[in-house]
């Protein structure tokens, strides 16, 4: 006769003795066996997704459910008024993001606005990433960075000359999708309605068309690792970064409801266009280099970034193309003194903050926007003229207690820019 102690116990929901499971969890009247807990886990977890697709809300890989019903996105007229306070020109650019993003939460609540409507219930809205294209320092990135300002979502900026193929040196693509829940506080669900801006894109174009015997990890390769994750995917992320191993616990995101906008200069575009347009002048014309690739930036075709080296697959994932124009001397001037981050007023608040009222004569700033427009180097060569004109004065401003106002002149910045040209011809 068996004592207590050396009883056999079975699980109560399939029967199966402690023998016969690999874990038997005991309790007071009852016991269950793991593989029965692990079942109750499942059924649990498809009952809550239904719950949730019923009720408009999106499942994450281990989160908690977001209503995006309560998700507070600005009209796309709104949304366009609140970059035009940041960003100077770009018209077209702005309006392409603004719609674009509304009807990017648009489509997250679609399953909920025609729940009941047989017209439209089961045709699916697809996912419009976006692709912007245009010369360095025309606000590519601002636009990006100005959107996360604007929205109340998930935003992360990424760089994808430093992505690789998995398995090389350099980050994994996943870690894209790993700043984005970072920017989420790492709630995996929210991270899932957010926005992930990917800048010099360009930079991963296949280098050559001819066949290569070298794999070229950090061109095609990224393309190719990122086509999955920009159509809408499972991905599996590492917690910290860095490479994957098999025995590690990954963050599961679904990223088929983030919305990617791509960003890169693309040098030698134009001349793409141009070759297809048949538009090659020979001789001289009235018109800049600046101004015929303005023209022909709304041209743009996916045969063109084909031939630019992105591939179909790539493209495909990119329906929206927008395109940036060049700045211009007089975008500059409104560059430096309208937007609410101008440059001036920025150096106006640090002379402030030694009691010091900093001016700027009209002169002084249409010679900066001249030679920035000569530099070619658009917005961006603004700040290394001022930091240039400004450097002796934030030296010397400090320690001078008596001075409370000082004027920028155009001598000034004449004066700087001469000794700058003799520098660099001395080294």
């Amino acid at each position: 006769m068996a004592t207590k102690n050396n009883r056999m116990n079975y699980c109560a929901f399939c029967g199966r003795s402690q023998n016969q499971v690999p874990e038997l969890i005991k309790g007071p009247d009852v016991n269950i066996c793991s593989d029965c807990v692990m079942m109750c886990n499942q059924i649990m977890g498809e009952d809550q997704s239904a719950q949730a697709k019923a009720s408009g809300q999106t499942k994450d890989g281990g989160g908690t459910p977001v209503d995006v019903t309560k998700l507070k996105v600005p009209l796309p007229h709104e949304l366009n008024a609140r970059l035009d306070d940041y960003i100077v020109g770009q018209t077209h650019a702005k309006k392409v993001l603004s719609v674009a993003v509304y009807n990017h939460y648009k489509r997250l609540r679609q399953g909920l606005r025609f729940e009941n409507d047989a017209d439209y219930r089961d045709i699916e809205i697809e996912k419009s990433n976006i692709l912007l294209v245009g010369p360095t320092g025309c606000g590519k990135t601002l636009l990006a960075r100005t959107l996360a300002r604007c929205l109340d979502v998930p935003f992360s900026i990424s760089d994808a000359t430093t992505l690789t193929e998995a398995g090389y040196v350099g980050e994994d693509v996943e870690n894209i999708l790993l700043r984005l829940i970072q920017a989420a506080d790492g709630d995996v669900a929210r991270a899932e309605t957010g926005i992930i801006y990917i800048d010099e894109i360009d930079k991963v174009g296949r280098k050559t068309e001819n066949v290569s015997l070298t794999r070229d990890v950090s061109g095609e390769g990224v393309q190719q690792a990122l086509l999955k994750i920009l159509e809408g995917t499972v991905a599996n992320v590492s917690p910290h970064g860095g490479r994957k191993h098999p025995q590690q616990e990954y963050i599961r995101i679904n990223t088929d409801k983030i919305l990617f906008i791509c960003g890169g200069a693309f040098v030698g575009l134009d001349d793409i266009v141009r070759r297809r347009l048949s538009r090659q002048v020979l001789g001289f014309s009235g018109a800049t280099a600046e101004q015929r690739n303005d023209e022909l930036s709304p041209a743009i075709e996916p045969e063109d970034l084909l031939h630019y080296g992105l591939l179909p697959e790539f493209v495909g994932r990119l329906p929206v193309v927008s395109t940036l124009n060049s700045l211009n001397e007089n975008d500059l001037v409104r560059v430096l003194t309208e937007p609410k981050n101008a440059m001036v007023r920025q150096y106006q608040k640090l002379m402030a903050m030694e009691n010091v009222k900093l001016s700027f004569t009209r002169d002084a700033i249409r010679e900066l926007a001249r030679l920035a427009a000569r530099k070619k180097t658009g917005a961006r060569g603004l700040r290394t003229l001022i930091e240039h004109v400004m450097l002796d004065v934030m030296f010397e401003v400090p320690r001078r207690r008596n001075l409370t106002t000082f004027k920028v002149t155009r001598k000034m910045v004449c004066d700087q820019a001469m000794q700058t040209a003799d520098d660099s011809k001395a080294a």
